[in-house]
């Protein structure tokens, strides 16, 4: 009975919401894999966040369903370096391995996924690395939904870059200090940024229940819509999402206006 009423309601919502705009850009903070982790007995880091990387592959479903054409899903942090060695190992190994399935998913191919890491990708290890590059690689012409993976990300970290290679830039053209400050301006730093060429994320959604971005695309959110939810990360469901969804679209958005 409960499945049968899961699915009518779930099938409500995706009728609610299909008659409504779309966000061009979600972007998900993944909270709350330990805990999950921890209620069901689990506290192998490899086993624990590889069941959240497994929900990767629902969240493409539902996006592709609600034709969604960009979602980024904050995997790592700079932050998380910090963490004891054999957790960072587990989440890595799982990112690694959850990569390499990506560049030979069948699904990954027939809808045309092109799949991109971002982040301060020389703080990872080759192994990760290597899975990153074949990842690209293998979706680097298919022109169907943008997935951003962010790994090694962190906001600040990201804008720092952003300025840094600007600046670069200007001193490979041997600008005068007073000429590059002049090209300090928002757009140019967006176009440095490791999200260049993508749309500013219209909702951004965190699970676990924390009401916070902890830096999560600090300069793309300025105009974003957020959206909080006390649901565990591997325990997200499509209803949780096309709740979020709802949310989105029953919000009037004033862009500073």
């Amino acid at each position: 009975m409960f499945r049968l009423v899961y699915y009518l309601y779930a099938r409500r919502l995706v009728r609610d919401v299909g008659s409504r705009p779309m966000p061009r850009h979600v972007g998900i903070i993944l909270d709350g894999n330990r805990r999950h982790g921890r209620s069901r007995g689990i506290t192998e880091p490899r086993e624990v966040y590889g069941l959240g990387a497994n929900k990767l592959d629902e969240i493409l479903e539902w996006c592709a369903e609600l034709d969604i054409p960009t979602v980024t899903l904050w995997v790592f942090s700079t932050d998380n370096f910090q963490r004891p060695a054999a957790e960072v190992s587990g989440i890595l190994a799982s990112i690694e391995a959850k990569l390499t399935a990506l560049a030979c998913d069948p699904e990954i191919h027939r809808r045309r996924v092109r799949v991109r890491a971002i982040g301060c990708l020389t703080m990872l290890p080759e192994p990760v690395l290597a899975a990153i590059r074949a990842a690209e690689h293998a979706t680097s012409s298919y022109d169907g939904l943008e997935l951003n993976i962010a790994v090694a990300y962190g906001g600040r970290q990201e804008i720092t870059d952003a300025v840094r290679a600007l600046l670069c830039g200007m001193a490979e053209k041997q600008a005068t200090l007073a000429e590059a400050i002049d090209e300090v301006t928002p757009e140019a730093i967006a176009g440095h940024l490791y999200t260049a060429g993508l749309p500013d994320p219209d909702l951004i959604i965190r699970t676990s229940g924390e009401v916070r971005l902890s830096g999560f695309l600090l300069w793309q959110s300025a105009h974003s819509e957020f959206y909080f939810t006390d649901v565990l990360w591997p325990a997200f469901r499509k209803i949780d999402f096309l709740r979020a969804i709802r949310s989105f679209q029953q919000r009037r958005r004033r862009f500073g206006c």
